[in-house]
């Protein structure tokens, strides 16, 4: 049986996650907080009432704008076994309930499931899921294609010790030339944004507002943490946001300065995530994305590079799963985004030049 839960009983809900091999945190209540233009709604699926939880998936909701729909998102969902077809389908039952009452056209899910698991891409195919063609460069909503460091039951100095030798000596040149890495708050979001500001004007991304990483320290609590890099006479240089949860902790964001590059912050950064997530007994560090395309001359293979240094696994997901409730309007609406989000990129980069 499944039931539907919201903002107000969502406690037994976070704890099954947070304690699920495939738990993550893009799947708790906390995260739903974030995203504040979007309304959370959690399936939960038990043997019989009152019995522990089985199966969950987290589902943000958001209206389409221009048209009577609505788009429901499982960002890295659902959490449950991965040969339990009965669960999954009590799951996918309840998420049809959710799309009648919202008015959905589709629901679109990225299970964080390695793409040589052909027995659940043949499960979910029988339940009707289409999946999305391969997004090599970031195409989907989270990235196909990950680096995850597999650190369980390592200390510190083994992890070290794994990394490649060019690795090591960036880290050790860092401390050496005097960067500072703290922890902060909410105080160190302005020059965190900065710095975003100008990795997005240097890589050619665009950068979401100031306020949504507000949001994140402020929703996530304890679970998100800003990292900031200072140069010995106290600029900041560079900056990551990172998330932890359960047995994985996950880097989101990172930026940097166009100086002080020679100072090496960016690897000492990333030593400080991995060292909270072997303080954590955690499993897996997550780098998150990286192209599919690791040929040379792809203007992405650096992200390739640097994390590969730190003896991360180039991992390829299952990719971007799709239900469709209403096919004509599913039709109109994906042509329409993309239309959509190019017109937006013109106006904010219009706004940007004033």
């Amino acid at each position: 049986m499944y039931e539907i839960i919201g903002p107000k009983n969502h406690e037994e809900f976070d704890k099954f996650v947070e304690s699920h091999p495939y738990g993550n945190i893009l799947q708790i209540y906390d995260w739903s907080k974030v995203k504040s233009f979007w309304v959370f709604r959690g399936v939960v699926v038990r043997e019989k009432a009152g019995a522990p939880i089985k199966g969950a998936m987290s589902v943000l909701i958001r209206k389409m704008p221009g048209t009577p729909y609505t788009l429901m998102y499982a960002g890295r969902g659902p959490v449950c076994d991965l040969d339990d077809k009965e669960t999954m389908s009590e799951i996918l039952e309840g998420a049809k309930e959710l799309a009648k009452k919202f008015k959905s056209y589709v629901l679109k899910l990225d299970p964080a499931i390695t793409s040589d698991q052909t027995e659940y891409m043949q499960m979910m195919k029988e339940l009707g899921f289409v999946l999305a063609p391969k997004a090599l460069n970031f195409e989907n909503i989270q990235p196909q294609y990950v680096m995850r460091l597999h650190i369980g039951g390592m200390t510190e100095d083994e992890v070290m010790a794994s990394f490649k030798s060019k690795t090591r000596y960036n880290i050790r040149l860092a401390k050496k030339k005097g960067v500072q890495v703290k922890i902060c708050g909410t105080e160190a979001i302005h020059d965190f944004y900065k710095l975003m500001v100008v990795t997005g004007e240097r890589d050619e991304f665009m950068t979401r507002p100031e306020e949504y990483f507000v949001q994140m320290l402020e929703s996530m609590g304890n679970r998100m943490r800003l990292y900031m890099a200072y140069s010995p006479d106290g600029e900041p240089i560079a900056g990551t946001i990172a998330g932890f949860l359960g047995d994985k902790v996950w880097y989101f964001y990172g930026a940097s300065s166009n100086q002080h590059r020679n100072l090496m912050p960016n690897y000492l950064i990333q030593w400080e995530m991995i060292r909270w997530a072997v303080e954590n007994h955690c499993n897996i560090y997550d780098f998150r994305g990286i192209s599919g395309d690791l040929s040379e001359d792809n203007h992405l293979y650096g992200l390739y590079r640097f994390k590969s240094g730190f003896n991360a696994v180039f991992t390829e997901y299952v990719g971007e799963y799709r239900y469709v409730f209403h096919p004509l309007a599913y039709k109109f609406i994906e042509n329409a985004m993309p239309i959509a989000k190019k017109v937006l990129r013109k106006v904010r980069s219009m706004k940007k030049k004033k």
